[in-house]
């Protein structure tokens, strides 16, 4: 049985427009197709090691009574405009052990070809039975908001709207 599971999505532009979607939190936020990312706190990521917070809603799945939570998401790989992998921190002591990523890849004839992917691989034996939590139509979801973000110009020039605007 496999304990990883992957989508992949030829995009029409070079890995450097998509990498910044993929290093920002609220990038993570805005292409989450499980509606379980509701906003994040921190920096962008450029190191092995950085972390960020994002404020998370169980209840968009319906599976478990959660309700909302904080997740400190890990940086357990990253390769400028190839790779960023992460695991994730939170309620669960110790934590799971899954990692999260996507891979990105010149694509035949120009684009990016972008993987994502979820490994349950390294979980501790107790919580393999519950992955993957998303399934691959999430992942392949999750790619096509990705695209949608750098097609429309990501992250958005100039200032936030006011309240007023």
């Amino acid at each position: 049985m496999t304990e990883r599971i992957s989508a992949q999505r030829s995009m029409p532009f070079p890995a450097s427009e998509i990498f910044p979607v993929l290093t920002d939190p609220e990038g993570h936020v805005g292409i989450d197709s499980s509606g379980m990312l509701q906003a994040a706190t921190g920096d962008g990521v450029s190191a092995l090691g950085d972390s960020f917070i994002v404020h998370m809603d169980r209840e968009a799945l319906g599976d478990l009574p959660m309700g909302t939570y904080d997740v400190r998401v890990i940086i357990t790989a990253l390769e400028q405009d190839v790779a960023i992998e992460w695991t994730i921190e939170g309620t669960v002591k110790p934590p799971i052990g899954h990692v999260y990523g996507y891979e990105l890849s010149p694509a035949t004839g120009g684009g990016t070809v972008v993987t994502s992917y979820c490994d349950w691989s390294r979980a501790a034996p107790e919580w393999k039975p519950i992955f993957p939590v998303i399934d691959q139509k999430a992942l392949r979801a999750s790619l096509g908001l990705l695209e949608r973000a750098v097609r429309r110009g990501y992250p958005r020039p100039g200032p936030p709207l006011s309240s007023e605007d």
